[in-house]
């Protein structure tokens, strides 16, 4: 599809003017592109100034101890620097696009008491205006951003109330420009109080929260809440927010305890960031004794597998259907085997992911993205246009950074058994760029292979890979390939699961075995092609030298309506196998 013309003015912001070498840059960025590493995590911590710096809040190591600082970039993100926040310095705030101020909300002096709305004509850097103390109360867990509803001329901000012991959606809303405020509980809620996927014990019970809202063309907002189910559940609102119909799972957000991001683009597209991912099935507790009670009955600290990769969407018709579902990050510490303590400082949140965003639209299509917690947290620029790609290649001449292939170290599970963040496993790499068995004078780089070299440590040694392509209805992915040892199974999914799950080929949507024998002999080089009509539930297998064809059907019911985004592959040895699988490159197509 052809994107839409974005507006001239994007925001009503005075943009820094670039010379003629930052023009060229910033007009050169399409994929995604980290720009900086940000001082906290990703919740709410930006602002863009009235002459269009840009600034980003939260702690650092200065003189040997954490002050209180701030990012700033002047060039539309391309670079930046800390600085020391001053006196007086209100922090982040929105900006209001009906009227000259600043608003923001924030945490009381004292513990307990009132969240305090604070309005500023100038900025964080002006004297506050207006100062109220009756926004909601401190029990509002974890806010989200203040944000105008331009239609009704309301500002709103979106937490959770826990009743029950579960957590429910809890907005607070602003009809007189913060002057006052009311708050708003949607009693409605899904609970994971039973066992889910395919666990041996349950996951950690949040209810429905972290909402994210957008107003839509007519009026409607629309909210979407994490949720320990795999999707996220949507809520609507014809009122402004008053009450609330809901919630209803999204069939095409996967998602498990992590947190959604709505952006209503200027022109009225709307993206979506999220972990569009599976968890690994939870293992028999007993093989876990240093579990509390609590986590042991959902209502405490769960393993995160499923935070990996962050993905975005867009949507042209306020959210009726999605383009995209591309990874716009993978966690770049993925990999580390002490990934529970890595990077993990006093002044900083120790957990670690790619979950968390807080997306900024800026001039001329592009998206400001930060993401992510503690040693995984970067803040990326990247083209609109980007999304509406449909094909991708890698031949891995870069490396593995452009797929998962990690695997799992027996680890301690748990929240605070040292200081690691939210209980996660170590991790260490699976399927690895080796040489070619036939490496030669004429070999031109090493091929990734895929096997199982057994080790006891691992929560599993089952290797494989996930690969993230643009979703389609249609389209047709490549593989030059050979087998040298027991193959690999091929599945076609609408979501990340993790390399080594070992219930990818029950949940994909297609998942075949393919041995020496599918291509034509041990120790072959051929071109594997798999191509697919979801809306008629067929795919198609065929190799580059046998010229057969394979008639299969595809398993869409229950699955993504915008087609598959995913290939996963993974070995079928059940024993030691050094020989495994070769890949020289993977290459997906579209089909009209």
């Amino acid at each position: 599809m052809t994107p839409l013309p974005l507006l001239c003015v994007v925001l009503a912001t005075s943009w820094p003017a670039l010379d003629a070498s930052d023009a060229a840059i910033y007009r050169s960025i399409r994929e995604p592109r980290v720009v900086a590493v940000q001082p906290n995590h990703t919740h709410k911590e930006m602002v863009v100034m009235p002459d269009g710096e840009i600034r980003y809040y939260g702690k650092d190591l200065v003189d040997g101890r954490p002050r209180e600082v701030y990012l700033s970039s002047r060039d539309r993100g391309l670079s930046w620097k800390t600085k020391l926040c001053q006196p007086g310095d209100l922090g982040a705030m929105a900006k209001c696009p009906w009227a000259d101020y600043y608003i923001t909300v924030v945490e009381p002096a004292e513990k307990g008491g009132f969240l305090r709305c604070i309005r500023s004509k100038d900025g964080p850097d002006g004297k506050v205006d207006v100062r109220t103390n009756d926004t909601a109360s401190t029990s509002l867990n974890f806010f989200r951003p203040v944000q105008p509803l331009e239609k009704s001329r309301r500002w709103i901000f979106a937490g959770a109330r826990r009743i029950d012991g579960y957590e429910r959606p809890a907005l607070a809303i602003s009809a007189d420009d913060g002057e006052t405020w009311h708050e708003v509980v949607v009693t409605n809620a899904v609970s994971a109080d039973r066992i889910l996927y395919h666990d041996k014990s349950l996951r950690w019970n949040n209810g429905c929260c972290e909402p994210t809202i957008v107003e839509l063309a007519n009026g409607e907002l629309l909210m979407a809440a994490r949720a320990s189910f795999r999707h996220h559940y949507l809520y609507r609102s014809k009122d402004a927010g008053e009450t609330w119909e809901g919630p209803v799972p999204a069939p095409m957000f996967y998602a498990s305890n992590t947190m959604p991001t709505f952006l209503k683009l200027r022109d009225g597209r709307i993206l979506f960031f999220w972990n569009n991912t599976e968890p690994l099935p939870k293992r028999d507790p007993s093989e876990y004794p240093e579990l509390w009670e609590p986590e042991l009955d959902g209502r405490g600290e769960t393993v995160f597998t499923n935070r990996d990769a962050l993905h975005a969407a867009i949507s042209e018709d306020d959210g009726k259907t999605w383009i995209g579902f591309r990874e716009v990050a993978l966690d770049p510490i993925r990999n580390c085997a002490d990934f529970r303590e890595y990077g993990n400082r006093p002044w900083r949140e120790a957990d670690k992911s790619v979950h968390q965003t807080q997306p900024m639209e800026m001039p001329d299509g592009k998206i400001l993205l930060p993401y992510g917690q503690g040693a995984a947290a970067r803040i990326c620029i990247f083209d609109v246009a980007w999304l509406y790609e449909t094909e991708r290649f890698d031949d891995f001449r870069y490396g593995l950074d452009g797929l998962s292939n990690h695997l799992y170290v027996k680890s301690l599970n748990g929240n605070i058994r040292g200081w690691s963040g939210h209980c996660a496993f170590n991790r260490v790499p699976g399927a690895l760029l080796v040489r070619e068995p036939d490496t030669n004078p004429y070999t031109k780089r090493e091929a990734l292979q895929i096997c199982r070299i057994r080790d006891e440590r691992l929560v599993s040694d089952r290797q494989g890979v996930a690969w993230n392509f643009p979703a389609g209805l249609k389209g047709k992915v490549e593989l030059e390939c050979r087998v040298d040892g027991e193959g690999f199974q091929l599945a076609l999914c609408d979501r990340w699961f993790n390399p080594c799950d070992e219930f990818v080929g029950e949940e994909a949507a297609l998942a075949i075995p393919v041995t020496a024998e599918t291509l034509g002999g041990k120790g072959k080089w051929q071109v594997l092609r798999l191509s697919w009509d979801w809306s008629a539930g067929t795919a198609e297998l065929s190799c580059s030298t046998n010229g057969i064809a394979r008639a299969l059907s595809l398993k869409t019911e229950g699955k993504s309506p915008f087609g598959p985004s995913y290939l996963h592959l993974q070995t079928l040895a059940t024993g030691h196998d050094p020989k495994g699988a070769y890949f020289r490159s993977f290459r997906k197509s579209h089909l009209p």
